[in-house]
């Protein structure tokens, strides 16, 4: 295989012309709801990554639809591999901040500083990005070499590894969450809710990277194969039910769950001990440096020396004031401006 001419196609498979364009469109669909539920419950600041993550995954399908027609372009190939490789990623990173938001709001049962959340899972899936779009690009570009396809599987592994223990420390700290919750009293519905969100959402991560590491592991039991490659490798239908299928109902669970009708968006709101009254508090108060809460996100400098670093302000709940637009606790709040406080009570009356 000396130039891309020579190529008949870098698929091992007839690629689907019509169901990459079908699958583009139902994505989009759920990307101008993102955005359209982002402005409703202006909620840009935790949930944009479902945006960005619904715009990549987007263009990646609408790229392979594209590449379907041109088999033997590598470009072609190479760019579909790697929006599809990293939506899942950036669609990640949406729940990640939903974590933090979720602990701010909790903040007596949070596990660590909800600020630096971002830093510790957001930070931690840009790594796999990163490593995922490197493996990727290598991947589709080695043609026969087969080290380099070798290296890109190697890459795309690791990938899928990181991607699937930061899934599992989510999955940790949301239970540990909704069982501190659940320690202190009834855990109110919209807690239920996001914990559920959660545990759903990362799971679905958590099989599409386990459908990718199979993948992976059939790869390198076929290098250099051109048909007949294994199962996975030469059937497109596990792409769609594996990376599809699992990413769809992420998305769209987002949509129809979305955490702007459950929780606040001011990170300085949070549930006072009673599980109904809400209070606008000074948000999150770590006395140590910046870089000690980096190193140090659990705080066991301060757990092995009996006094916690940061400031347990929903003890002194007198100092701050209550809500008077009403609880999500209760399903009287709302993150809609033009929307009467008492809405859900009215569209479901004796609920609580």
């Amino acid at each position: 295989m000396s130039s891309d001419d020579e190529v008949v196609s870098y698929y091992k498979y007839d690629p689907s012309h019509v169901l990459p364009a079908v699958f583009a469109g139902v994505v989009f669909v759920s990307l101008v709801a993102h955005i359209w539920q982002n402005f409703r419950y202006h909620f840009w600041r935790v949930t944009f990554w479902a945006f960005w993550g619904g715009l990549i995954f987007t263009i990646g399908w609408i790229l392979r639809c594209i590449s379907s027609y041109h088999p033997a372009n590598k470009n072609l190939f190479i760019a579909q591999s790697i929006f599809i490789y990293l939506a899942p990623p950036v669609y990640s990173a949406a729940a990640y901040n939903i974590v933090g938001r979720l602990m701010n709001y909790l903040p007596m049962h949070a596990v660590f500083h909800p600020n630096r959340v971002l830093m510790v899972f957001v930070y931690a899936g840009a790594a796999v990005e990163g490593i995922t779009v490197a493996g990727a690009a290598k991947n589709a570009a080695a043609g026969d070499d087969l080290e380099q396809y070798k290296s890109g599987g190697v890459l795309i592994a690791v990938g899928l590894i990181l991607q699937a223990v930061v899934e599992g420390l989510v999955i940790t700290v949301v239970a540990m969450v909704h069982i501190r919750a659940a320690k202190a009293g009834p855990v109110p519905r919209n807690v239920k809710t996001i914990c559920m969100t959660l545990y759903g959402t990362s799971t679905f991560i958590l099989l599409r990277c386990i459908f990718r590491a199979v993948e992976s592991f059939e790869m390198f039991g076929n290098l250099g194969c051109t048909e007949n490659c294994g199962p996975i490798l030469s059937n497109e239908w596990y792409l769609f039910a594996f990376e599809l299928g699992p990413m769809l109902i992420f998305t769209f669970w987002l949509n129809l769950l979305h955490p702007g009708r459950f929780l606040p968006r001011n990170k300085t709101r949070y549930l006072d001990t009673d599980g109904r009254t809400e209070r606008m508090g000074p948000g999150w108060i770590d006395r140590r440096d910046p870089w000690e809460t980096f190193i140090d996100p659990l705080d066991f400098q301060g757990k092995l020396k009996g006094q916690v670093s940061h400031d347990q302000y929903w003890l002194r709940p007198d100092e701050w004031p209550i809500c008077d637009d009403g609880s999500f606790a209760d399903g009287t709040a709302s993150n809609i401006k033009s929307r009467p406080a008492t809405w859900e009570k009215i569209l479901r009356p004796g609920e609580v």
